[in-house]
């Protein structure tokens, strides 16, 4: 096991290009699973293969347990990648495709024999050793890749889009096993994604990429609550977080966001100063489950009657959607709540729970009583 951290790091592929990564910096600690997450294109896997070795850096510095790296081949990195292909050997069977690096490092037979024991174990593949990978399912051909790079007992796990060619099923089952081993490895990791719901559910911390740029690291709770901007609050979570314009105004002293259905209006105080909004296009954000379904008679919060337009049944929840302020807003409600198109509910918010962005800049305002400071909580800065 071993702390990854990454100082300043910079890629760019020629000179006058635009760098495919600026400024990186984070740390994670010894077995901590770590996510770096975005849509495509924004860079996660030039960063995955820069720690992988098989892309050298710019500038700036990759250590791991310390030691710079960053000039080291892959194979004196002691790390482990899973690749999105499974790479496999078509002509080796199940067995011989896991030995192949342990057989390279020139274990003894009896070394190799007990490690392919222990792998296939632990992956419930061990009724599959004689097969060769044209004979395997794709979450069976996946746990062999796995069990490959398990075998090494690396210092570092890395995974690059692992699960991104199984069927959603085989997903969820897949992503439960890498949890499972993880726990019960204890292994540094970095798992790349474009799919936030693994993101959410695998990582101890995640790192939320755009453009090259961290534009978040925290916690995955930390990443939900208290997004640090419009990309990231819009990325992560599903359904999305809803994002509304409004058009403040000074009432008594507070600042209240004005919110219109078409049936009828609400005003939601904010605990901001005025002043530091004025002139400003501002966008509020709340999660769908965040509006919840007000007694008619209304119970001190704030609500607004609103006509349904569409309602989603998935299950556990019942996703109903209304207009407020002339955009489409999605309210996720218990699934027993008996409404039909056309129907009109009385939708409640807790304006503690939503969030303020600048519209221009995309930024987070702090809802504080002192102000409107943009939040400094963008960690790209100081990792660990």
């Amino acid at each position: 096991m071993a702390t990854l951290e990454l100082r300043n790091v910079h890629k760019t592929y020629g000179a006058g290009l635009p760098d495919t990564l600026k400024d990186i910096q984070l740390a994670i600690k010894d077995g901590e699973f770590l996510i770096l997450v975005g849509p495509s294109g924004c860079g996660k896997s030039t960063l995955m293969n820069c720690i992988a070795g098989l892309e050298s850096i710019s500038g700036g510095a990759i250590l791991i347990d310390d030691e710079d790296v960053s000039g080291m081949s892959p194979k004196d990195r002691d790390i482990a990648m899973v690749f999105q292909s499974y790479a496999l050997y078509p002509t080796m069977n199940v067995r011989d495709n896991i030995a192949f690096g342990l057989k390279i490092r020139k274990m003894s037979q009896t070394a190799i024999d007990e490690e392919v024991a222990r792998v296939a174990k632990l992956l419930q593949i061990e009724h599959l050793l004689g097969r060769k990978p044209g004979q395997l399912s794709g979450g069976q051909q996946q746990r062999v890749a796995m069990g490959r790079a398990l075998a090494r007992r690396p210092k570092i796990y890395l995974f690059d889009e692992p699960l991104s060619n199984l069927d959603a099923k085989l997903r969820v089952e897949m992503r439960t096993e890498i949890k499972l081993m993880h726990q019960r490895l204890k292994t540094t990791t970095v798992y790349v994604t474009h799919d936030q719901i693994e993101a959410m559910t695998l990582g101890d911390k995640v790192a939320v990429m755009k453009d090259g740029i961290i534009q978040q690291f925290g916690t995955p709770q930390q990443i939900y609550n208290d997004p640090a901007n419009l990309f990231v609050a819009s990325f992560i979570g599903s359904p999305p977080m809803n994002f509304i314009p409004v058009r403040l105004m000074k009432q008594d002293g507070r600042v209240l966001a004005l919110l219109d259905s078409g049936q009828a209006r609400c005003e939601l105080p904010l605990g901001v100063a005025a002043d530091e909004l004025e002139g400003r296009e501002i966008i509020l954000g709340v999660r769908p489950e965040q509006i919840s379904l007000g007694a008619a008679e209304g119970n001190g919060m704030p609500a607004i009657r609103a006509e349904v337009q569409v309602t989603e049944p998935t299950g556990p929840d019942l996703l109903v959607f209304v207009t407020l302020n002339q955009t489409k807003v999605c309210c996720r409600l218990a699934p027993d709540v008996a409404c039909r198109v056309g129907d009109s509910l009385n939708l409640q918010f807790d304006p503690a729970r939503v969030l303020l962005f600048d519209a221009g800049s995309g930024e987070r305002l702090d809802l504080a009583a002192s102000g409107t400071a943009i939040k400094d909580n963008v960690t790209r800065f100081k990792g660990r």
